[in-house]
């Protein structure tokens, strides 16, 4: 009865991952209503998981598991699968709008396929007052809040709800949705779950406490894993190296001093205040591809443009990176803005192609020609000053940021309009004539300005500091070309041991003596303890970059791709730092992984801007849920390089079953508290989505998919169930495979499937 019941058991698994990746695909093309319905909330889908979980406890109680820790964390999976149901069949939820002074008694109520009627609520609801809240001097929300009072029976109740903030009134939990534009109005969500909330979060600590018993447990598996006296040894692998190109030109620049003293000025970019350097920086990047152009620096550049504007319509900064755009109006990579202008063609040449991009077509050609019409449309921000907002004023204790060319408030005084309406015209005389002297002066008098009337929207003075140190200094270019450079040699390196290692086991068979000498096992001594040291000091360096970054933001940078490719990098190199002594052959992954990340971080489609965080965001659960999936997610990327280069060893080497074995204890080593770091990541999520939206899964594609990762790797867990994966071979095809679901979470969701979490 056991192996038809295993047989059953595993193809119901492999049944539920199919189904849920299938509706995430699904989700993309027929939106998330349609998969709510007929998947997750289908009769069916609940069917199947019943099915699995019982044929899952039978096979468990047949296998006679007499680890506390796994029967531990098998029991929390079905409580909280029972937690779920209870959710799924009982709780209800519904969303609420109200007006300001109005009395609201109905609300919009959804059943369990997330169809919509109309409800009567047992009280009536009133909104008091809706706010957003900006972060000082911008425009950017730091939260929304709702005040409101519930009318249950002749008493009356106050409320308030905020992003990350719920309010209870009995069972119900009422938070933030959404408001109305013209700001008198708000949607509030509610739900209803006294019964499935408890179980659900009761499995939730059975199995926080069972994943970390699991990696403590003197008589589990893992402590006898870490027992091998295998594991004390090392090998070394594999990677790849890019390379990059550059142009040159000569333009008409300020000298580098006084382009400087510009960067110092404060400026309102990307909805925050920061330093005109940071403004310059991304300007240079958006149209050059890079920080600087010709040896000039981002100052100089976006002074150039500011003030000898015709000279640099000349210079070839404006990078085409579409192949289609290139050949069908045949340019170079690198063109003046000017090209784009020519009277005997009647003005703008890319204007009529932008109108059928707009009209419409969105090919490849046409979006690139929209592409390129938007950095055009920065330099003309730039060139009429509309991109400059360095004035504050501050009223009533609101500071807002003006630029020359702005309404300015009535309530400015005449002294103050003119300070701003007339120095960009004497700062333009002063840059014709060279007067650079001057030019420093009236900078000088800019920057008290803002000192005077920057009130509380001016950044610290260390941030400030921070920042001007972050953008001088390339951190994620220069890091992953060191790491996947050292790589790179690593492997070099370990392609001649390897061959020396096998000539001396021979020499040692033939005549009895250690075939390597002394002064190889000193060589290899010393390349390890140069790596160790490049690897602290690439560690130390990283480290500084994420410490700019939080003083920065204010917020641990962790809050979009950029940031978590850094942190994962980071955490991928604090792993090879810890247990590299032990293990050295982790050293070496270290490089290469890191370098990985790195390398994604620099050439993807991520943003290294820093900007305000999202008021969804902003809260301490974010920081632990993202910090503990990047570190599941970095000891995952460890088993990959584990599994890929023990298959090149196989591939290279007759001899190497051994190195293979000791691959996979190693990989065994990080898989074990890669899950649990997976698990109890995945969980914060979910309660973190609880207090923040009321509802603690709601099959996001990212959610989904991170579930689906570990449901993979927990199979590599259960080799008396999966025997095959006992062999070396099998295990690390499946754990180099089984990566592909890490890269699909990670990347696939963000940059196709979409949803809530597509800002990761």
């Amino acid at each position: 009865m056991q192996n038809p019941l295993k047989k059953t058991l595993f193809a119901l698994y492999v049944l539920v991952i199919v189904c849920m990746a299938a509706a995430t695909v699904v989700e993309k093309y027929s939106g998330t209503d349609f998969v709510r319905s007929n998947v997750y909330g289908a009769w069916w889908f609940s069917l199947l998981w019943a099915v699995l979980t019982a044929a899952g406890i039978i096979y468990f109680l047949r296998h006679r598991c007499k680890s506390w820790s796994g029967i531990a964390l098998h029991l929390s999976f079905v409580v909280i699968l029972a937690g779920a149901f209870v959710t799924h069949v009982s709780s209800e939820r519904g969303t609420v709008h109200l007006r300001q002074g109005a009395y609201i008694n109905t609300c919009v109520m959804y059943d369990r396929h997330n169809q919509p009627h109309d409800a009567q609520m047992p009280f009536q609801m009133r909104l008091d007052r809706f706010d957003v809240q900006y972060h000082e001097g911008t425009d950017a929300a730091e939260d929304y809040v709702s005040q409101f009072t519930i009318i249950d029976h002749g008493k009356q109740y106050s409320g308030k709800v905020s992003m990350n903030r719920i309010f209870r009134y009995g069972a119900m939990r009422f938070y933030q949705s959404s408001y109305d534009n013209d700001m008198l109005g708000a949607s509030i969500s509610f739900n209803s779950d006294p019964i499935g909330i408890p179980l659900t979060y009761t499995g939730y600590a059975l199995l926080f406490i069972s994943l970390v018993y699991m990696l403590f447990d003197p008589h589990g598996a893992y402590r006898k894993l870490l027992r091998l006296s295998h594991l004390k040894k090392g090998l070394m692998m594999v990677a790849l190296l890019f390379a990059l190109g550059s142009g040159s030109a000569q333009a008409h620049v300020l000298p580098k001093e006084s382009a400087d003293r510009f960067g110092c000025l404060m400026v309102l970019h990307n909805s925050r205040i920061c330093p005109l350097q940071t403004l310059a920086v991304d300007f240079t990047k958006n149209l050059y591809g890079k920080a600087s152009y010709d040896g000039y620096t981002p100052e100089q550049v976006l002074t150039g443009w500011m003030f000898y504007a015709d000279d640099w319509m000349q210079e070839p900064m404006l990078r085409l990176k579409g192949a289609e755009m290139r050949d069908r109006l045949q340019l170079p990579e690198y063109v003046p803005v000017g090209q784009f202008f020519n009277s005997a063609m009647g003005g703008y040449t890319l204007g009529p192609y932008v109108q059928e991009y707009y009209g419409g077509n969105h090919d490849a050609f046409h979006s690139q020609v929209a592409a390129i019409d938007n950095k055009i449309q920065l330099i003309m921000e730039l060139r009429n000053g509309s991109l400059l907002k360095l004035f504050p004023y501050t009223y009533k204790g609101n500071t807002t940021w003006y630029a020359p060319t702005d309404s300015l408030p009535k309530t400015m005084d005449r002294e103050h309009q003119q300070f701003v309406r007339s120095i960009f015209f004497l700062l333009s005389d002063c840059a014709l004539t060279s007067d650079y002297a001057q030019m420093d002066a009236v900078v000088g008098k800019m920057l008290k300005y803002q000192q005077k009337n920057g009130g509380a929207s001016l950044p610290s003075d260390r941030r400030v500091a921070a920042e001007r140190i972050y953008n001088r200094i390339p951190f994620a270019t220069i890091l992953f070309m060191l790491c996947l450079a050292m790589g790179v040699i690593s492997f070099l390196y370990t392609i001649i041991r390897m061959c020396r290692e096998d000539n001396g086991a021979n020499a040692k068979g033939a005549n009895g003596n250690d075939g390597l000498s002394v002064c190889s096992k000193r060589l290899h001594v010393s390349f390890f303890v140069v790596n160790y040291a490049v690897m602290l000091l690439s560690f130390c360096a990283l480290t500084y970059c994420e410490y700019l970054r939080w003083t920065i933001s204010g917020t641990l940078p962790m809050t979009n791709g950029y940031e978590t490719m850094l942190f994962v990098a980071w955490l991928v190199q604090l792993l090879a730092l810890v247990c590299g002594v032990r293990f050295r052959l982790l050293v070496a992954l270290g490089f290469l992984m890191s370098g990985f990340f790195l390398l994604v971080s620099h050439i993807g489609q991520m943003d290294p801007q820093i900007k305000h965080t999202m008021p969804v965001l902003n809260s301490p659960l974010l920081s632990v849920h993202v910090s503990i999936i990047m570190m599941g997610f970095a000891m995952l990327s460890f088993t990959f390089i584990s599994g890929l280069t023990a298959l090149l060893l196989r591939l290279v080497s007759r001899t190497a079953q051994p190195k293979m074995i000791q691959l996979q204890q190693l990989s065994l080593v990080f898989l074990y508290p890669a899950l649990a770091a997976l698990g109890i990541g995945i969980f914060i999520g979910a309660i973190w989505a609880n207090v923040s939206w009321g509802e603690y899964w709601g099959w996001d594609p990212k959610e989904v998919w991170a579930l689906i990762t570990f449901m993979i790797y927990a199979v590599a867990l259960h080799t008396r169930s999966v025997p095959q994966l006992h062999r070396p071979t099998a295990f690390h095809v499946f754990m180099t495979l089984a990566f592909l679901t890490l890269v699909m979470t990670y990347f696939g969701v963000n940059y196709f499937l979409g949803g809530m979490h597509s800002y990761a």
